[in-house]
């Protein structure tokens, strides 16, 4: 007896069965997809994140194929569940349909880290890039060269440059701050607020785990860098520091 696997056009007439047109306008909104805003022209179906992931979970055995065909859509709902079945093929290389042994692991991960960075145009709204770049991009570049982000981090395009910020969010998880402060050196000066934001974001992140070594980094940029930097920096510094670090400015 041969098992159904679910297809590409089943996903996609599921994802739309869900669309809900006053929510759609409200994230149009809230994701600033204006003329001369950040996400400009950027369309959605109006389906919220949790019940996207909840489609996804029966579409893992989709061929990498379809889910980069997925990722071209100009429905954000798509690209964003298209970046779950990535990620989750390459935390699952067994969920590809064409899997036969461990042997392939390494090659079906490999396939999708291509497949993604080859896609850094659909990836292009700051939830999208947060949900995947670090458990895509930093997972796969853990323990190889990762000289790659800093070529990202000097791209025209905000989004390519969020990408490896976030991507370090992996190497935080383990302990490994250095490419994390550089790069946030590297964007001290970024025109973008959504950079900002990112890189104070991960050097809190940082603070979690070791509050010595991202405080020595806060004093020493604290007067170079934005003031958006720094309070989603300093977010879990004790108040009295916090206003201390602030008032320096």
């Amino acid at each position: 007896m041969t098992t159904h696997r679910p297809t590409l056009k089943e996903l996609e007439l599921e994802i739309e069965s869900h669309k809900n047109l006053e929510q759609a306008e409200f994230l149009s909104r809230f994701f600033k997809t204006g003329k001369g805003e950040y996400a400009e022209g950027d369309r959605f179906l109006g389906i919220r994140v949790p019940v996207q992931r909840a489609i996804a979970k029966n579409y893992k055995n989709l061929t990498l194929k379809e889910i980069v065909q997925l990722l071209q859509s100009p429905w954000h709902e798509k690209r964003l569940i298209a970046l779950v079945l990535l990620e989750d093929r390459y935390n699952n290389p067994k969920s590809d349909p064409f899997y036969k042994n461990s042997e392939q692991n390494i090659q079906i991960q490999k396939e999708v880290y291509q497949a993604y960075i080859s896609n850094f145009p659909k990836i292009n709204n700051w939830d999208l890039v947060d949900i995947s770049a670090h458990k895509i991009v930093g997972r796969h570049l853990y323990d190889r060269d990762r000289e790659v982000l800093y070529k990202w981090a000097k791209s025209k395009t905000l989004w390519e440059r969020r990408i490896p910020i976030i991507s370090t969010y992996y190497f935080i998880q383990r302990r490994d701050f250095k490419d994390t402060l550089a790069l946030s050196e590297l964007l001290l000066k970024d025109s973008e607020e959504l950079m900002h934001k990112a890189c104070g974001w991960m050097v809190r992140e940082i603070y979690k785990k070791d509050s010595k070594l991202a405080l020595a980094w806060i004093e020493k940029y604290k007067l170079q860098m934005h003031r958006t930097m720094l309070r989603y920096a300093i977010e879990k510094v004790p108040e009295k520091k916090r206003k201390d670090i602030l008032n320096a400015r």
